[in-house]
């Protein structure tokens, strides 16, 4: 939906800014300008017609954003790029100051950028490192400063310089590492697909496993294949098949390492189970599954059993009560009940590891199905997409 706004009130929306936000007139101008869909002020005031200018609203900005969020997130999951994901506050751009939660803490300890568990609290032990600060108009060189004050136990903070003139509160960095430099997106604001040089960079990071398997996958993709078999495992096993891979049933990655999932395009949505992994029972309140099914479980009218077969998700509570809850700042998820609170804990390094002894690298691949007398076609419409599965827990 769109209005019109004269530059004078749009000024003075910016003056009110600049003073709530401690920034420069400047950079106030330009957040305004992005708030109603410009790219920056000058880009605004290029738009007026007797000092009045076409904005955008509110909530058409904010829709946009989440579409460029997942985009971004889509374009960094394609190129198998690993990346750990922070929310910024005002508060932070306000103080320039934010918390490193425990997945970003992590992320960076399994990428070797930084362990804030041997860092020493005090100004004096604060680390500097450089980073690319990846803006809507260029890649700055900039810095990224770790540390751990004295006060509050030593919490460990970020923050990257110059990044106040490009965030907004509650918008969504991410964290990403190629060739030990580290990059900083932010996924609501800037678009990614925009950085053909970076994109070629990350190209280059693929391995060549990687890179065989998907010009291979491309190559067969050309044509239809006819099933081998008929089943649920059909379109795996033609696939498979068509790569000349031999058919078995180790619990390994299907080809050098990596792994294949393969699946029809549906209209409705459907799951792919990745790998199974029990809760941490010594740090939780319920110590098995069977007191679980015990406790929030129901009776099977057949035999006469207590049963729990439910889908349990982090968006509500199912009909059981029960929910799941991620808490970035722990590093760990939980299963909760309504009522009795966190009955039982996943620790997020745990959960990581488990994903990568099948998950290093996969390839999601999806079939179009196509019957033919009693055969079925598959057509693999959809480049193959790899995904480098690691850090975050989204």
């Amino acid at each position: 939906m769109s209005n019109t706004r004269t530059i004078k009130r749009l000024k003075q929306d910016a003056k009110e800014l600049k003073r709530e936000k401690d920034i420069s007139q400047h950079q106030a101008l330009d957040l305004i300008a992005k708030q109603h869909g410009y790219e920056n002020w000058k880009f605004l005031t290029q738009n007026t017609v007797d000092d009045k200018v076409l904005v955008t609203s509110p909530n058409s900005i904010e829709a946009s954003n989440e579409n460029l969020n997942s985009k971004n997130k889509k374009l960094l999951v394609e190129y198998g790029i690993d990346f750990s994901v922070l929310t910024i506050t005002a508060t932070g751009i306000q103080k320039s100051i934010m918390d490193a939660i425990g997945s970003l803490r992590n992320f960076f300890d399994e990428k070797d950028f930084h362990n804030y568990e041997r860092q020493e609290q005090g100004k004096e032990h604060k680390v500097l490192k450089p980073c690319s600060l990846i803006t809507p108009e260029e890649i700055l060189n900039q810095r990224v400063s770790l540390y751990r004050p004295t006060t509050k136990s030593g919490d460990p903070r970020i923050w990257v310089y110059s990044l106040k003139s490009f965030v907004e509160p509650n918008n969504e960095l991410a964290f990403f590492i190629i060739d030990d430099q580290l990059y900083v997106l932010n996924l609501n604001l800037v678009d990614l697909s925009h950085y053909s040089d970076l994109l070629f960079k990350l190209e280059q990071s693929l391995d060549e496993v990687a890179i065989e398997l998907r010009d291979k996958l491309i190559e067969i993709a050309k044509q239809p294949l006819k099933a081998i078999m008929k089943g649920d495992t059909a379109i795996g096993m033609t696939v498979e098949h068509a790569l000349d891979l031999p058919a078995n049933s180790s619990k390994k990655p299907d080809y050098k390492g990596i792994e294949l999932k393969s699946g029809r395009v549906t209209k409705s949505k459907t799951r792919s189970n990745l790998f199974a992994q029990v809760p941490a029972w010594d740090k939780s309140v319920i110590k098995s599954s069977r007191k679980i099914v015990d406790t929030y479980g129901y009776l099977d009218q057949d035999n006469g059993d207590q049963r729990l077969y439910c889908t349990v998700s982090a968006l509500g509570f199912n009909n059981q009560g029960l929910r799941l809850k991620v808490d970035f700042e722990n590093d760990r998820v939980y299963e909760e009940h309504e009522v009795d609170g966190e009955v039982v804990i996943w620790e997020g390094q745990k959960l990581r590891e488990r994903l990568l002894e099948k998950h290093q690298e996969t390839f999601w691949i999806s079939a179009a199905v196509k019957k033919i007398n009693d055969d079925e076609f598959y057509s693999l419409e959809k480049r193959p997409s790899q995904i480098l599965c690691n850090c975050h827990l989204d």
